[in-house]
């Protein structure tokens, strides 16, 4: 099969004389690329100064066992215990949840392996990996009045004297309204 008969044709139609060639301005380009920039460091602009930092570090954190609450916070505070692995949040604020869950390899019960993270008792995050010592936690928005807790579905699952979990407060939202 030969194709020496497609070497003659040309690969786009020619243009008439004369008729305006469409193309890019080397001069519209780079204006569109300003224009990018200054709305993306705006944006980035706004979202520092609408996130303002404490100033003070809010931080608690309960276990391993057999300690309890270890809380380092400001005047007022930003949280409050309510129970063992139950915290109060008591300004609004985004906060980092961490934490490291233990599993007890020996159990053998019929309830499956499952640890929660919840806020106002919706889970936020679900543990079910008995095999690995795993971490808990992220980065939340979270308001005064919500209660955080970390449950496991039957008492044994973990080994307490190595499960750990905490809060810090990260900055406090100043929008401007």
């Amino acid at each position: 099969m030969s194709l020496r008969h497609m070497e003659n044709m040309p690969l786009h139609h020619a243009s008439p004389p004369g008729a305006p060639r469409p193309c890019w301005k080397p001069w519209a380009f780079s204006a569109l690329v300003i224009v990018l920039l200054v709305c993306s460091f705006s944006t980035v602009i706004f979202l520092f100064l609408s996130l303002q930092a404490v100033s003070e570090p809010c931080v608690a954190k309960f276990g391993p066992l057999p300690s309890r609450w270890q809380m380092a916070s400001p005047k007022p505070p930003c949280v409050s215990q309510i129970a063992d692995w139950e915290l109060k949040i008591l300004r609004d604020g985004l906060y980092s949840i961490y934490g490291e869950v233990t599993p007890n390899k020996t159990y053998k019960e019929p309830a499956p392996f499952e640890v929660r993270l919840r806020k106002n008792k919706g889970i936020i995050q679900v543990l079910t990996n008995n095999a690995i010592i795993q971490n808990v936690g992220g980065t939340y928005e979270l308001h005064a009045g919500d209660i955080i807790d970390l449950i496991f579905n039957a008492e044994h699952q973990v080994l307490k004297n190595n499960t750990y979990w905490g809060v810090i407060l990260l900055a406090n939202p100043q929008f401007i309204s």
